[in-house]
Protein backbone atom coordinates (compact mmCIF):
# COMPACT_ATOMS: atom_id res chain seq x y z
CA UNK A 1 0.00 0.00 0.00
CA UNK A 2 1.51 3.35 -0.85
CA UNK A 3 2.14 5.47 2.23
CA UNK A 4 0.13 9.03 2.42
CA UNK A 5 3.14 11.71 1.94
CA UNK A 6 3.27 14.51 4.85
CA UNK A 7 3.13 18.12 4.65
CA UNK A 8 5.26 20.35 6.75
CA UNK A 9 5.00 24.18 6.10
CA UNK A 10 7.77 26.17 6.01
CA UNK A 11 7.07 30.14 6.36
CA UNK A 12 9.98 33.13 6.22
CA UNK A 13 10.48 36.41 4.28
CA UNK A 14 14.11 35.31 3.54
CA UNK A 15 14.38 32.75 0.66
CA UNK A 16 17.58 31.96 1.43
CA UNK A 17 16.56 30.98 5.32
CA UNK A 18 13.63 28.61 3.85
CA UNK A 19 16.69 26.79 1.79
CA UNK A 20 18.32 25.97 4.92
CA UNK A 21 15.02 24.80 6.28
CA UNK A 22 14.38 22.82 3.09
CA UNK A 23 17.69 21.11 3.50
CA UNK A 24 17.67 20.35 6.86
CA UNK A 25 14.35 18.57 7.08
CA UNK A 26 14.22 16.96 3.73
CA UNK A 27 12.86 13.22 3.86
CA UNK A 28 11.37 10.49 1.97
CA UNK A 29 7.72 10.45 2.46
CA UNK A 30 7.55 14.32 3.72
CA UNK A 31 6.79 17.44 1.23
CA UNK A 32 7.69 21.02 2.65
CA UNK A 33 5.47 23.41 1.15
CA UNK A 34 7.31 26.89 1.63
CA UNK A 35 5.96 30.48 2.07
CA UNK A 36 7.53 33.70 1.96
CA UNK A 37 5.08 35.73 3.62
CA UNK A 38 2.00 35.07 5.74
CA UNK A 39 -0.66 35.67 2.77
CA UNK A 40 0.95 33.12 1.03
CA UNK A 41 1.27 30.46 3.72
CA UNK A 42 -2.96 30.77 4.15
CA UNK A 43 -3.50 30.28 0.77
CA UNK A 44 -1.16 26.80 0.95
CA UNK A 45 -3.29 26.36 4.22
CA UNK A 46 -6.41 26.47 2.15
CA UNK A 47 -5.64 23.47 -0.13
CA UNK A 48 -2.63 21.53 1.64
CA UNK A 49 -3.39 19.96 5.02
CA UNK A 50 -0.17 20.32 6.97
CA UNK A 51 1.59 17.99 10.28
CA UNK A 52 3.59 21.07 11.41
CA UNK A 53 4.16 24.73 10.34
CA UNK A 54 7.62 26.20 11.62
CA UNK A 55 6.69 30.05 10.96
CA UNK A 56 9.45 32.77 11.38
CA UNK A 57 8.51 35.45 13.83
CA UNK A 58 9.80 38.78 12.58
CA UNK A 59 8.15 39.38 9.06
CA UNK A 60 7.04 42.65 7.13
CA UNK A 61 2.89 42.51 6.41
CA UNK A 62 2.17 40.02 8.99
CA UNK A 63 4.33 38.39 11.83
CA UNK A 64 4.45 35.04 12.87
CA UNK A 65 2.37 35.73 15.93
CA UNK A 66 -0.57 37.09 13.60
CA UNK A 67 -0.41 33.96 11.06
CA UNK A 68 -0.63 31.73 13.97
CA UNK A 69 -3.47 33.73 15.60
CA UNK A 70 -5.09 33.51 11.97
CA UNK A 71 -4.36 29.87 11.91
CA UNK A 72 -5.56 29.54 15.36
CA UNK A 73 -9.33 30.50 14.20
CA UNK A 74 -10.06 28.35 11.57
CA UNK A 75 -11.46 25.02 11.68
CA UNK A 76 -9.41 23.27 9.63
CA UNK A 77 -5.74 24.71 11.10
CA UNK A 78 -6.48 25.46 14.29
CA UNK A 79 -4.95 22.13 15.68
CA UNK A 80 -2.10 22.01 13.75
CA UNK A 81 1.19 22.55 15.71
CA UNK A 82 3.22 25.76 15.85
CA UNK A 83 7.18 26.24 15.67
CA UNK A 84 7.74 29.87 16.24
CA UNK A 85 11.76 30.94 15.24
CA UNK A 86 13.39 34.32 15.52
CA UNK A 87 16.31 36.16 15.21
CA UNK A 88 15.26 38.13 17.99
CA UNK A 89 16.43 38.38 21.72
CA UNK A 90 15.77 35.74 24.42
CA UNK A 91 12.98 37.77 25.92
CA UNK A 92 10.33 35.44 28.35
CA UNK A 93 7.48 37.91 27.32
CA UNK A 94 8.18 37.13 23.65
CA UNK A 95 8.17 33.65 24.39
CA UNK A 96 5.14 33.37 26.36
CA UNK A 97 3.55 35.15 23.38
CA UNK A 98 4.09 32.77 21.08
CA UNK A 99 2.94 29.95 23.29
CA UNK A 100 -0.21 32.14 23.96
CA UNK A 101 -0.73 31.75 20.21
CA UNK A 102 -0.72 28.06 19.96
CA UNK A 103 2.93 27.24 19.75
CA UNK A 104 4.41 23.56 20.45
CA UNK A 105 7.95 25.12 20.84
CA UNK A 106 9.76 28.41 20.36
CA UNK A 107 13.13 28.79 18.89
CA UNK A 108 15.79 31.24 19.21
CA UNK A 109 18.15 31.75 15.61
CA UNK A 110 21.27 30.22 15.25
CA UNK A 111 18.94 27.25 14.92
CA UNK A 112 20.87 24.17 16.07
CA UNK A 113 19.83 22.10 13.63
CA UNK A 114 20.29 18.91 15.38
CA UNK A 115 17.29 19.93 17.62
CA UNK A 116 15.06 21.23 14.86
CA UNK A 117 15.62 17.84 12.83
CA UNK A 118 14.60 15.91 16.40
CA UNK A 119 11.96 17.99 17.15
CA UNK A 120 10.20 17.82 13.61
CA UNK A 121 10.71 14.39 13.53
CA UNK A 122 8.97 13.68 16.29
CA UNK A 123 5.18 15.32 14.36
CA UNK A 124 6.46 13.41 11.34
CA UNK A 125 6.33 10.58 13.24
CA UNK A 126 2.58 11.30 14.95
CA UNK A 127 1.39 12.33 11.64
CA UNK A 128 2.33 9.08 9.81
CA UNK A 129 0.69 6.88 12.77
CA UNK A 130 -2.62 9.30 12.35
CA UNK A 131 -2.47 8.32 8.59
CA UNK A 132 -2.27 4.76 9.48
CA UNK A 133 -4.89 4.67 11.91
CA UNK A 134 -7.29 6.41 9.91
CA UNK A 135 -6.32 4.34 6.61
CA UNK A 136 -7.03 1.35 8.68
CA UNK A 137 -10.28 2.94 10.07
CA UNK A 138 -11.13 3.60 6.71
CA UNK A 139 -10.45 -0.40 5.59
CA UNK A 140 -12.77 -1.47 8.82
CA UNK A 141 -15.32 0.08 7.59
CA UNK A 142 -15.55 -0.56 4.15
CA UNK A 143 -15.37 -4.14 5.55
CA UNK A 144 -18.48 -3.43 7.26
CA UNK A 145 -20.47 -1.77 4.54
CA UNK A 146 -19.33 -4.89 2.61
CA UNK A 147 -20.58 -7.22 4.82
CA UNK A 148 -23.77 -5.20 5.51
CA UNK A 149 -24.25 -4.93 1.90
CA UNK A 150 -23.65 -8.76 1.13
CA UNK A 151 -25.35 -10.03 4.07
CA UNK A 152 -28.93 -8.37 3.25
CA UNK A 153 -29.49 -10.66 0.19
CA UNK A 154 -29.80 -14.08 2.22
CA UNK A 155 -31.44 -12.21 4.80
CA UNK A 156 -33.91 -11.06 2.43
CA UNK A 157 -34.74 -14.62 1.18
CA UNK A 158 -35.37 -15.99 5.08
CA UNK A 159 -37.68 -13.67 5.68
CA UNK A 160 -39.73 -13.57 2.54
CA UNK A 161 -39.55 -17.54 3.44
CA UNK A 162 -40.70 -17.34 6.70
CA UNK A 163 -43.36 -14.87 5.97
CA UNK A 164 -44.68 -17.34 3.21
CA UNK A 165 -44.49 -20.36 5.50
CA UNK A 166 -46.56 -17.80 8.63
CA UNK A 167 -49.59 -17.67 5.55
CA UNK A 168 -49.59 -21.45 5.11
CA UNK A 169 -49.64 -22.55 9.20
CA UNK A 170 -52.79 -22.63 10.82
CA UNK A 171 -51.31 -24.51 14.08
CA UNK A 172 -50.63 -21.84 16.36
CA UNK A 173 -48.02 -24.13 18.36
CA UNK A 174 -45.75 -23.79 15.29
CA UNK A 175 -47.09 -20.21 14.14
CA UNK A 176 -45.44 -18.80 17.11
CA UNK A 177 -41.65 -19.59 16.88
CA UNK A 178 -42.22 -18.64 13.08
CA UNK A 179 -43.15 -15.17 14.37
CA UNK A 180 -40.33 -15.04 16.86
CA UNK A 181 -37.43 -15.35 13.72
CA UNK A 182 -39.73 -13.21 11.39
CA UNK A 183 -39.34 -10.26 14.29
CA UNK A 184 -35.69 -11.25 14.80
CA UNK A 185 -35.14 -10.93 11.10
CA UNK A 186 -36.64 -8.04 10.87
CA UNK A 187 -34.08 -6.71 14.04
CA UNK A 188 -31.06 -8.12 11.97
CA UNK A 189 -31.99 -6.08 8.88
CA UNK A 190 -32.56 -2.73 10.84
CA UNK A 191 -29.19 -3.61 12.26
CA UNK A 192 -27.27 -3.98 8.77
CA UNK A 193 -29.01 -0.74 6.90
CA UNK A 194 -27.50 1.11 10.48
CA UNK A 195 -23.95 -0.43 9.88
CA UNK A 196 -24.19 0.82 6.26
CA UNK A 197 -25.38 4.29 7.08
CA UNK A 198 -22.71 4.05 9.64
CA UNK A 199 -20.52 3.63 6.38
CA UNK A 200 -22.22 6.18 4.56
CA UNK A 201 -21.53 8.39 6.98
CA UNK A 202 -17.69 7.81 7.59
CA UNK A 203 -16.59 7.67 4.12
CA UNK A 204 -18.92 9.96 2.49
CA UNK A 205 -18.90 12.60 5.12
CA UNK A 206 -22.74 11.94 5.43
CA UNK A 207 -23.22 13.29 2.02
CA UNK A 208 -24.95 9.67 1.32
CA UNK A 209 -27.63 11.20 3.56
CA UNK A 210 -29.70 13.06 1.22
CA UNK A 211 -30.02 11.14 -1.82
CA UNK A 212 -32.46 14.05 -3.36
CA UNK A 213 -34.03 17.40 -2.23
CA UNK A 214 -38.06 18.15 -2.78
CA UNK A 215 -40.28 20.06 -1.20
CA UNK A 216 -42.31 18.66 2.05
CA UNK A 217 -43.94 18.93 5.21
CA UNK A 218 -42.23 17.90 8.07
CA UNK A 219 -45.50 18.47 9.92
CA UNK A 220 -47.21 15.91 7.43
CA UNK A 221 -43.83 13.89 8.36
CA UNK A 222 -44.10 13.57 12.03
CA UNK A 223 -47.54 13.23 12.24
CA UNK A 224 -46.60 10.04 9.70
CA UNK A 225 -44.10 8.79 11.94
CA UNK A 226 -45.92 9.20 15.08
CA UNK A 227 -49.55 7.33 13.29
CA UNK A 228 -46.84 4.10 12.56
CA UNK A 229 -45.45 4.47 16.28
CA UNK A 230 -48.52 4.29 17.85
CA UNK A 231 -49.80 1.41 16.12
CA UNK A 232 -46.78 -0.40 17.79
CA UNK A 233 -47.39 0.78 21.10
CA UNK A 234 -51.49 1.39 21.80
CA UNK A 235 -50.86 1.55 25.57
CA UNK A 236 -48.83 5.04 24.92
CA UNK A 237 -50.46 8.38 24.28
CA UNK A 238 -48.44 10.62 21.59
CA UNK A 239 -49.62 13.90 21.09
CA UNK A 240 -48.50 15.94 18.58
CA UNK A 241 -48.93 20.20 17.17
CA UNK A 242 -47.99 22.61 15.59
CA UNK A 243 -47.61 25.77 14.55
CA UNK A 244 -46.47 28.01 11.48
CA UNK A 245 -45.47 27.34 8.01
CA UNK A 246 -43.86 23.77 8.46
CA UNK A 247 -42.63 23.38 4.37
CA UNK A 248 -39.12 23.26 2.83
CA UNK A 249 -37.01 20.74 0.75
CA UNK A 250 -35.24 17.67 1.92
CA UNK A 251 -34.90 13.94 1.75
CA UNK A 252 -38.53 13.21 2.70
CA UNK A 253 -37.26 9.29 2.98
CA UNK A 254 -34.48 10.65 5.44
CA UNK A 255 -36.64 12.63 7.64
CA UNK A 256 -39.18 10.17 8.05
CA UNK A 257 -36.29 7.92 9.33
CA UNK A 258 -35.03 10.80 11.28
CA UNK A 259 -38.37 11.50 13.02
CA UNK A 260 -39.30 7.83 13.54
CA UNK A 261 -36.00 7.52 15.14
CA UNK A 262 -36.48 10.44 17.71
CA UNK A 263 -40.03 8.81 18.68
CA UNK A 264 -39.44 5.39 18.93
CA UNK A 265 -36.47 6.64 21.90
CA UNK A 266 -38.85 8.39 23.61
CA UNK A 267 -41.79 5.39 23.36
CA UNK A 268 -38.91 2.74 24.85
CA UNK A 269 -36.57 4.81 27.04
CA UNK A 270 -39.58 6.52 28.54
CA UNK A 271 -41.30 6.51 31.96
CA UNK A 272 -43.98 3.57 31.26
CA UNK A 273 -47.35 4.74 30.93
CA UNK A 274 -46.34 8.68 30.41
CA UNK A 275 -47.08 10.15 27.28
CA UNK A 276 -45.18 11.84 24.27
CA UNK A 277 -45.35 15.19 23.00
CA UNK A 278 -43.89 16.73 19.90
CA UNK A 279 -44.23 20.45 19.20
CA UNK A 280 -43.16 21.64 15.37
CA UNK A 281 -42.98 25.42 14.68
CA UNK A 282 -42.34 26.87 11.75
CA UNK A 283 -40.95 30.69 11.43
CA UNK A 284 -39.63 32.48 8.80
CA UNK A 285 -35.96 30.95 8.94
CA UNK A 286 -36.27 27.26 10.49
CA UNK A 287 -38.65 24.44 11.39
CA UNK A 288 -38.06 23.63 15.20
CA UNK A 289 -39.31 20.16 16.21
CA UNK A 290 -38.89 18.97 19.65
CA UNK A 291 -39.97 15.53 20.84
CA UNK A 292 -40.27 15.48 24.82
CA UNK A 293 -40.84 12.55 27.59
CA UNK A 294 -40.93 12.08 31.23
CA UNK A 295 -37.63 9.94 31.42
CA UNK A 296 -34.17 11.18 32.27
CA UNK A 297 -30.80 10.47 30.40
CA UNK A 298 -28.08 9.81 32.81
CA UNK A 299 -26.14 12.96 33.04
CA UNK A 300 -22.65 11.17 32.65
CA UNK A 301 -23.91 10.00 29.04
CA UNK A 302 -25.29 13.05 27.45
CA UNK A 303 -21.92 14.42 25.91
CA UNK A 304 -21.57 10.88 24.00
CA UNK A 305 -25.28 10.39 23.30
CA UNK A 306 -25.00 10.76 19.55
CA UNK A 307 -21.47 8.53 19.37
CA UNK A 308 -21.90 5.33 17.60
CA UNK A 309 -22.55 2.25 19.70
CA UNK A 310 -22.73 4.81 22.72
CA UNK A 311 -25.97 6.56 22.58
CA UNK A 312 -28.70 3.81 23.08
CA UNK A 313 -26.46 1.07 23.95
CA UNK A 314 -26.09 2.30 27.21
CA UNK A 315 -29.83 3.44 28.18
CA UNK A 316 -31.89 0.43 29.59
CA UNK A 317 -33.80 -1.82 27.59
CA UNK A 318 -31.64 -0.97 24.11
CA UNK A 319 -31.93 -3.87 21.96
CA UNK A 320 -30.38 -2.50 18.87
CA UNK A 321 -26.59 -1.26 17.97
CA UNK A 322 -26.56 2.31 18.98
CA UNK A 323 -26.55 3.54 16.28
CA UNK A 324 -30.07 5.28 15.67
CA UNK A 325 -28.92 8.26 17.42
CA UNK A 326 -25.82 9.11 15.46
CA UNK A 327 -27.48 8.44 12.36
CA UNK A 328 -29.96 10.79 13.16
CA UNK A 329 -27.38 13.73 13.78
CA UNK A 330 -26.17 12.52 10.66
CA UNK A 331 -29.39 12.95 8.66
CA UNK A 332 -30.00 16.55 10.31
CA UNK A 333 -26.58 17.51 9.49
CA UNK A 334 -27.10 16.70 5.66
CA UNK A 335 -29.62 19.05 5.52
CA UNK A 336 -28.42 21.77 7.51
CA UNK A 337 -29.59 21.94 10.40
CA UNK A 338 -29.08 21.11 14.10
CA UNK A 339 -29.99 18.36 17.21
CA UNK A 340 -29.88 18.77 20.62
CA UNK A 341 -31.19 17.31 23.77
CA UNK A 342 -31.42 18.60 27.51
CA UNK A 343 -32.77 15.95 30.22
CA UNK A 344 -33.40 16.88 33.44
CA UNK A 345 -35.74 14.93 36.67
CA UNK A 346 -38.14 17.65 36.34
CA UNK A 347 -38.63 18.40 32.96
CA UNK A 348 -37.99 14.78 31.39
CA UNK A 349 -35.77 14.49 27.82
CA UNK A 350 -36.31 16.76 24.94
CA UNK A 351 -34.68 16.31 21.82
CA UNK A 352 -34.82 19.07 19.19
CA UNK A 353 -34.08 19.82 15.75
CA UNK A 354 -34.00 22.20 13.95
CA UNK A 355 -34.08 22.10 10.38
CA UNK A 356 -33.52 25.41 8.17
CA UNK A 357 -36.04 26.59 5.46
CA UNK A 358 -34.24 26.09 2.50
CA UNK A 359 -34.86 28.84 -0.17
CA UNK A 360 -33.58 28.72 -4.00
CA UNK A 361 -30.72 30.92 -4.74
CA UNK A 362 -31.44 34.42 -5.94
CA UNK A 363 -28.89 35.32 -8.53
CA UNK A 364 -28.11 38.62 -9.49
CA UNK A 365 -29.99 39.96 -12.86
CA UNK A 366 -27.63 39.61 -15.76
CA UNK A 367 -25.33 37.34 -14.00
CA UNK A 368 -24.34 33.85 -15.57
CA UNK A 369 -24.25 30.81 -12.87
CA UNK A 370 -20.50 29.16 -12.83
CA UNK A 371 -20.69 25.78 -13.96
CA UNK A 372 -19.57 22.91 -11.87
CA UNK A 373 -18.87 18.98 -13.12
CA UNK A 374 -19.26 16.09 -10.42
CA UNK A 375 -17.39 13.34 -11.59
CA UNK A 376 -18.54 10.47 -9.50
CA UNK A 377 -19.69 7.21 -9.62
CA UNK A 378 -21.76 7.01 -6.08
CA UNK A 379 -25.08 7.74 -7.09
CA UNK A 380 -25.58 9.17 -3.06
CA UNK A 381 -22.55 11.56 -3.23
CA UNK A 382 -22.68 12.57 -6.85
CA UNK A 383 -26.93 13.34 -6.19
CA UNK A 384 -25.80 15.04 -2.72
CA UNK A 385 -22.82 17.63 -3.83
CA UNK A 386 -24.78 18.53 -7.25
CA UNK A 387 -27.74 19.83 -4.80
CA UNK A 388 -25.49 21.21 -2.61
CA UNK A 389 -23.64 23.20 -5.17
CA UNK A 390 -27.07 23.99 -6.49
CA UNK A 391 -28.11 25.37 -3.32
CA UNK A 392 -24.66 27.91 -2.90
CA UNK A 393 -25.59 28.99 -6.60
CA UNK A 394 -23.86 26.78 -8.52
CA UNK A 395 -24.98 25.52 -12.42
CA UNK A 396 -24.16 21.08 -11.18
CA UNK A 397 -24.16 18.55 -14.22
CA UNK A 398 -23.03 14.88 -13.42
CA UNK A 399 -21.32 12.22 -14.80
CA UNK A 400 -21.15 8.90 -13.18
CA UNK A 401 -18.20 7.45 -14.98
CA UNK A 402 -15.25 8.89 -16.34
CA UNK A 403 -15.86 8.05 -20.28
CA UNK A 404 -19.46 10.11 -19.35
CA UNK A 405 -17.06 13.30 -18.13
CA UNK A 406 -14.93 12.86 -21.22
CA UNK A 407 -17.82 12.83 -23.43
CA UNK A 408 -19.74 15.74 -21.89
CA UNK A 409 -16.43 17.71 -21.75
CA UNK A 410 -15.85 17.42 -25.92
CA UNK A 411 -19.22 17.52 -26.83
CA UNK A 412 -19.32 21.38 -28.38
CA UNK A 413 -20.94 23.03 -25.19
CA UNK A 414 -20.14 25.22 -22.78
CA UNK A 415 -16.94 23.94 -20.80
CA UNK A 416 -17.16 23.90 -16.94
CA UNK A 417 -15.88 26.27 -14.83
CA UNK A 418 -14.43 23.78 -12.48
CA UNK A 419 -14.27 19.76 -12.47
CA UNK A 420 -15.04 18.04 -8.91
CA UNK A 421 -13.50 14.79 -9.81
CA UNK A 422 -13.47 11.08 -7.57
CA UNK A 423 -10.23 9.02 -8.71
CA UNK A 424 -11.82 5.42 -8.23
CA UNK A 425 -14.54 4.84 -10.88
CA UNK A 426 -15.62 2.04 -13.29
CA UNK A 427 -15.48 2.26 -17.37
CA UNK A 428 -12.80 5.18 -16.98
CA UNK A 429 -10.65 6.12 -13.80
CA UNK A 430 -9.97 9.91 -12.85
CA UNK A 431 -6.67 9.30 -13.07
CA UNK A 432 -7.30 8.89 -17.27
CA UNK A 433 -9.73 11.87 -17.31
CA UNK A 434 -7.46 13.65 -15.89
CA UNK A 435 -4.27 12.71 -18.12
CA UNK A 436 -6.63 13.32 -21.03
CA UNK A 437 -7.85 16.73 -20.23
CA UNK A 438 -4.13 18.08 -19.64
CA UNK A 439 -3.16 16.61 -23.10
CA UNK A 440 -5.61 19.06 -24.78
CA UNK A 441 -4.36 22.63 -24.93
CA UNK A 442 -8.70 23.92 -23.77
CA UNK A 443 -9.05 21.34 -21.31
CA UNK A 444 -6.15 22.09 -19.20
CA UNK A 445 -7.13 25.29 -18.35
CA UNK A 446 -10.53 24.42 -16.47
CA UNK A 447 -9.04 23.67 -12.25
CA UNK A 448 -9.58 20.24 -11.39
CA UNK A 449 -10.31 19.09 -7.65
CA UNK A 450 -9.71 15.76 -7.00
CA UNK A 451 -11.65 13.54 -3.88
CA UNK A 452 -9.76 10.74 -2.74
CA UNK A 453 -9.10 9.08 0.82
CA UNK A 454 -5.46 8.37 -0.40
CA UNK A 455 -4.18 11.92 -1.34
CA UNK A 456 -1.00 10.80 -2.08
CA UNK A 457 -2.06 9.39 -5.17
CA UNK A 458 -3.54 12.66 -6.33
CA UNK A 459 -2.42 13.69 -9.84
CA UNK A 460 0.13 16.36 -10.01
CA UNK A 461 -1.56 20.37 -10.62
CA UNK A 462 -4.65 18.90 -9.51
CA UNK A 463 -6.23 20.26 -6.17
CA UNK A 464 -7.01 18.00 -3.44
CA UNK A 465 -10.04 17.21 -0.77
CA UNK A 466 -9.76 14.52 0.82
CA UNK A 467 -12.53 11.38 1.49
CA UNK A 468 -14.42 11.46 3.70
CA UNK A 469 -15.64 15.31 1.87
CA UNK A 470 -15.94 18.02 3.86
CA UNK A 471 -18.89 19.63 2.45
CA UNK A 472 -18.02 23.12 3.65
CA UNK A 473 -14.64 22.91 2.65
CA UNK A 474 -15.53 21.82 -0.87
CA UNK A 475 -17.56 24.56 -1.28
CA UNK A 476 -14.76 26.95 0.04
CA UNK A 477 -12.35 25.17 -2.59
CA UNK A 478 -15.04 25.34 -5.54
CA UNK A 479 -15.25 28.90 -4.47
CA UNK A 480 -11.88 30.10 -4.85
CA UNK A 481 -11.39 28.68 -8.04
CA UNK A 482 -14.40 29.76 -9.88
CA UNK A 483 -14.49 33.82 -9.89
CA UNK A 484 -14.48 35.60 -12.54
CA UNK A 485 -11.47 36.27 -14.34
Amino acid sequence: MTRETVKFLLVDDTEENLVALEALLRREGLELLKARSGSQALELLLVHDVALAILDVQMPDMNGFELAELMRGMERTKHVPIIFLTAGAQDPQRVFKGYEAGAVDFLFKPIEPRVLKSKADVFFQLHQQKIELASNLRMNEMFVGILGHDLRNPLNAIMTSAQLLERRLADEAQLRPLRRMVSSAGRMKDMIEQLLDLTRARLGGGLGFVRGRRRLDVAELVNHAADELRATAPDRQVSVSGTGDCHTTGDSTRLLQLFSNLLSNALHHGTAGTPVSVTIAGTAEEIVVVVQNEGVIPSELLPQIFDPFRGTRALSGSQGLGLGLFISQQIVAAHGGAISVASTGESGTAFRVQLPKLAAVARAQGETARRVLVVEDDDNIRDSLREALEDAGYEAETAADGQRALDRLTDGSPHPHVVILDLVMPVLDGYRVYQAMQSDQTLARIPVIVSTSNPSRAPRGALMVPKPIKLERLLETVASLSKSP
